[in-house]
């Protein structure tokens, strides 16, 4: 019997309230239907395995019809259906009270998702894109009758009997002219690759032909074995992803297969991967892999895909996992993460809370495990993942707790030690005369050669501290070790570093110094560079350029963070101190010198060759340079 109803709604314009909400991820219409598809079926093996049905559970699958001709698209199963009653029930009464609350409550940009999920509104996303839909259904209860009903996007509905022979639901929507791009195979298609790629029942969308040996084994003239056509259906989903199997019964051969099938145009295999699984007090499933970062911020994040039940949500992940686990790719699935809420409810959510915390300590107690079982192996990997710890060690404090055992850093000679091993190993070589520790390092060996070989030549220990992270990983060890002091090489000359009680004299006189500074700050930028006489050793080069320890931590803080707090400073001036090696035969020979012109060109040149040691001599001085040493040597 045919029946005209009104939808039970508050308002007559939930159907545009929905579309303005959605709009901008109206993609997502197909997601919500797969998805109840899916539901459907899996309700009916559920209940005909504890014996409430009686039925076949074979060939269950979900299938996505795309008729261009009559601007249709079909969602079809074979699950548990509808009858006239729980259509009433389940589609014709919408239950949230007063659509005017619910636009008061979600009308900021941060949840404009937030009708999906939140108030089982699923089917309605239909009608982002649909200017009719039709449900056509036949319970899986015996004797049940064929509904079917239809809808034009208003409150009013027309529901009767209809001739359907097999049980299972088909939604066919009519594609509005506003929507039209959803009647193309590769939109689709990508839709269904994006939402629907590892869900539990297999989704079916056309067919697919492809090339296979003749089945007899037929072969051509030149004796090769004939290849024919073979048209199978299309299924695009693969119903059990890694992530949902024992972990014991899994080979890393299995995740390095996973890997390349979420991430296919990736080349390198990943260094590691951990295995999540959680069933209480919140279910967590999940494969979280390690890629190769080496020394490099500008990585790409949204790597890890969260899900719901094998169902895509989203790849931005940043307000459910600490920002440095955003580094890692993967799966991470939940259905106890509250889904198309504002970023203010998830940071305050207690499940996840507890989820992210989780995550961090099994990340942890893998890194800890890997470090104690094969330290060898570990090091052999550090270059490729100490971005990831680093981050991590600054953003996280318990993370930063456990990581401080397996964090490690590397000396010139190429061996690595954890902090606790290398300040032990130099505490007492490598005090200065206030009792600190002062740890030396460099982050360009190369680059910084001479310095490096002045520190070693005394018998000091030289870290390799590299990358974006370094200045800022330092201070925080700083602040947590009063007596531990971390100084670059060229920070100062090597005396300066790590003072000790006694001290090298100088041959000249204070009048002599004094006359010495002069002549230098004469001849350099004196806003640029603070002139210092200083007492070194006579195979000590004449002049030596640096930048304070403070000053240049503090300018690559500023850069790192774009400006951030420290833009209340300005932008620091560049400033470098100029040590003048009052010992040196060729300072000696500057000082004696009577005629200006020689002695500019010698000190000159002394002033290049510092420059040129720390990588600061280029273009027109660089040339300059080197026709004045072509003339010195003449």
């Amino acid at each position: 019997m045919k029946k005209k109803g009104n939808i039970n709604v508050t308002t007559e314009n939930i159907f545009p309230i929905i579309k303005q909400f959605l709009y901008s991820d109206h993609e997502i219409f197909l997601r919500e239907l797969v998805s109840n598809a899916v539901d459907a079926t899996q309700k009916m093996k559920t209940l005909t395995t504890i014996g409430e049905l009686k039925t076949d559970l074979k060939n269950l699958r979900v299938e996505v019809i795309l008729d261009k001709k009559n601007k249709t698209i079909t969602v079809r199963d074979n699950g548990i259906g509808m009858t006239s009653e729980e259509i009433d029930k389940y589609i014709n009464q919408i239950a949230f009270s007063g659509a005017e609350e619910f636009v008061n409550k979600y009308k900021d940009a941060d949840a404009k998702n937030s009708i999906i999920g939140h108030f089982g509104l699923g089917f309605y996303s239909a009608f982002m894109v649909a200017k009719e839909v039709e449900i056509i259904t036949k319970s899986q209860q015996v004797n049940s009758k064929a509904v079917k009903w239809i809808c034009d996007g208003s409150p009013n509905f027309t529901m009767e009997e209809a001739k359907k022979k097999t049980k299972g639901t088909d939604i066919v929507l009519h594609i509005a002219d506003d929507s039209t791009e959803f009647l193309e195979e590769s939109r689709i298609s990508n839709i269904l690759n994006k939402y629907c790629k590892f869900l539990p029942v297999e989704i079916k969308f056309g067919t697919k032909t492809q090339k296979i040996d003749h089945p007899k084994g037929q072969k051509d003239e030149k004796g090769q074995i004939i290849k024919i056509e073979e048209t199978s259906d299309n299924i695009i989903n693969n119903t059990r992803p890694a992530w949902v199997k024992t972990p014991s019964n899994l080979k890393d051969e299995h995740y390095k297969s996973f890997y390349k099938e979420l991430y296919p145009m990736e080349l390198a295999d990943p260094l590691f991967n951990i295995h999540l699984n959680v069933d209480f007090p919140f279910k967590l499933t999940g494969i979280l892999y390690f890629p190769r970062l080496k020394n490099n911020l500008e990585v790409q994040k949204n790597k890890i895909n969260l899900y719901s039940n094998q169902v895509f949500i989203t790849d931005n992940i940043e307000n459910i996992v600490p920002e440095f686990l955003t580094l890692l790719h993967g799966v991470i699935d939940s259905p106890d993460i509250p889904l198309n809420v504002s970023r203010s409810y998830l940071q305050a959510d207690g499940n996840v809370k507890k989820i992210a915390s989780h995550i961090t300590k099994k990340v942890a107690d893998k890194l800890s495990r890997m470090f104690k079982k094969d330290r060898e192996d570990f090091e052999k990997k550090w270059d490729n993942v100490k971005v990831f710890i680093e981050y991590g060690m600054l953003t996280e404090q318990k993370f930063y707790d456990k990581a401080k055992e397996f964090s490690l850093y590397k000396n010139t000679d190429n061996k690595y030690y954890t902090f606790g091993e290398f300040s032990d190993k130099v505490k007492d070589s490598q005090k200065d005369k206030n009792g600190k520790t002062v740890i030396l390092y460099t982050n360009d060996a190369k680059e910084q050669h001479s310095f490096v070989e002045t520190a070693t030549s005394k018998g000091y220990e030289v870290l390799e501290l590299g990358g974006p992270l370094i200045s800022h990983l330092i201070s925080r060890i700083e602040a947590d070790n009063k007596d531990i002091q971390f100084s670059r090489v060229d920070a100062e000359i090597i005396d300066k570093l790590i003072e000790k009680e006694e001290s090298t004299l100088s041959k000249l006189s204070e009048k002599e110094q004094e006359k010495l500074k002069t002549i230098f700050e004469d001849e350099v930028e004196k806003e640029k560079f603070t002139v210092h006489i200083q007492n070194m050793s006579t195979t000590d080069s004449p002049v030596v350029i640096t930048q304070s320890e403070f000053m240049r931590r503090m300018k690559e803080q500023q850069q790192l963070s774009g400006g951030g707090g420290m833009q209340m400073f300005g932008s620091i001036p560049e400033s470098y101190n100029l040590a003048v090696n009052s010992n040196h035969e060729l300072i000696e020979k500057i000082l004696k010198q009577k005629i200006k012109k020689k002695r500019t060109n010698l000190i000159n040149q002394v002033l290049d060759l510092a420059l040129l040691s720390q990588g600061m001599l280029k273009g027109e001085e660089l040339t300059s340079f080197i026709y004045r040493s072509v003339n010195l040597i003449k």
